[in-house]
């Protein structure tokens, strides 16, 4: 491991979170297209498997803030346990009606339910941003493993997914996802020295973190960035299934995440100076610019190549994004506003795997490439609209009244 990442793992109790932080995120990139896979196969309506996926990511969109301002407030082991029991419980009930041949408005319901997943990857950074947040380059460091991690799971988890789904029984994928999540939250919340000390109600003042104007902007941009990922997704599975290699969608989305994993790993060595909103338009633009790649494709391979390169762009941006909602929420409200940004993915998510999983039904899987096209090109039109927004240093310095709040309660406490 190069020096700064073992750097950062010296902190106690470091590996054990962050690897409980990867099982707990295997079901980002496993559950949608998991249930994408079973549905195409067991009813091959891709309408019917995105519509379902969107509902997942939409659920998620609804409830992850929530959920996390919960954490803020109360903790993590006491909000995020429950939480994940009843999503266990909906995917569960998914699985049968699906096996079972319910009615469609039966399998939207339980998505629903399924769809109420923490966003452990919040709770993990939200636990090294209290280690480090007196030192911005080991926090630097700490968010790009965090996105390296991400990435292994997308290059894991759809192949795992996709290939139980394929090779098993259809319903293997999202079984799996599941059980990780099962797994991965509970061994988490059972590490209680590293748990961020909750903020109590009355510290919690001035609404919520989507005040901010910079985490507004964040959030946009990146509904128009999940539906690149979720065009991506849907798209691929159903251009791999025409050319009769299905079960290859997973690994050609695997070397998408694989340029991420390994852009993402080199800019954690990088000790940038200059302003991070700069930094930040230019890596939307350029996952923009890399869609574009996407629409020559004639075959699997030459699509691999395209994702590869498309693929760096997104840890970069990630990273870069994490460090900006550190900087613009206040520190009582940092797990919520980093779920925020996580909702806006799940709400792009939710309309790209849904946009594409209609125009491949209607056109073929070739056109539906033009979805995330269309994505990139949005969120590069809202990144510069609200640049200014993060160009500039940040209101709150990334405290702002609550923090002002809390200082004054400690000097209180010490007189």
């Amino acid at each position: 491991m190069p020096s700064p990442y073992r750097a950062i793992f010296s902190a106690p109790g470091s590996r054990e979170f962050s690897a409980a932080g990867f099982f707990g995120r295997m079901p980002l990139s496993m559950m949608g297209i998991g249930v994408v896979t079973m549905i195409s196969q067991l009813t091959g309506r891709y309408g019917l498997a995105g519509a379902l996926s969107a509902t997942l990511a939409m659920s998620a969109a609804v409830c992850g803030p929530q959920v996390s301002r919960l954490v803020d407030r109360y903790g993590q082991r006491r909000v995020l346990r429950p939480v994940t029991l009843v999503a266990v419980a909906a995917v569960a009930g998914l699985l049968v009606c699906a096996q079972q041949g319910a009615p469609e408005w039966t399998l939207f319901v339980f998505a629903v339910g399924a769809g109420c997943v923490p966003s452990v990857g919040s709770m993990v950074r939200s636990r090294w941003a209290a280690i480090y947040r007196g030192s911005s380059r080991d926090l630097h460091t700490a968010y790009a493993w965090e996105s390296i991690v991400d990435e292994v799971c997308f290059i894991f988890g759809p192949i795992i997914s996709i290939g139980l789904s394929t090779a098993w029984f259809p319903e293997a994928g999202p079984l799996i996802a599941a059980a990780f999540l099962l797994v991965g939250v509970f061994w988490l919340t059972a590490q209680r020295t590293t748990e961020p000390v909750p903020h109590p109600k009355s510290q919690h003042t001035g609404g919520s973190a989507l005040r901010s104007r910079g985490l507004q902007v964040l959030v946009a941009t990146f509904v128009a960035t999940g539906a690149i990922f979720g065009g991506v997704d849907v798209v691929t599975v159903a251009f791999a299934e025409e050319r009769g290699h299905k079960a290859a969608a997973s690994l050609v989305l695997a070397v998408y995440a694989l340029g991420s994993c390994l852009a993402g790993a080199v800019f954690g060595l990088l000790h940038l100076k200059g302003n991070p909103g700069t930094r930040w338009l230019v890596g939307v633009c350029a996952m923009a610019v890399s869609m574009i790649p996407l629409q020559l494709a004639g075959n699997l391979p030459l699509l691999a190549v395209a994702l590869f390169v498309a693929g760096l762009a997104i840890a970069p941006t990630m990273v870069t994004t994490m460090a900006l909602v550190e900087a613009h929420v206040p520190r009582t409200k940092l797990t919520e506003g980093m779920t925020w940004t996580s909702t806006g993915l799940a709400v792009g998510v939710a309309l790209g795997s849904s946009a594409a999983g209609w125009v491949v039904d209607a056109a073929g899987a070739k056109a539906g490439y033009a979805v995330p096209a269309v994505a990139g090109a949005l969120a590069a039109t809202v990144a510069f609209l609200g640049y200014r927004r993060l160009a500039g240093p940040a209101a709150t310095g990334g405290r702002g009244e609550d923090d002002r709040h809390l200082r004054t309660d400690d000097d209180e406490h010490v007189a």
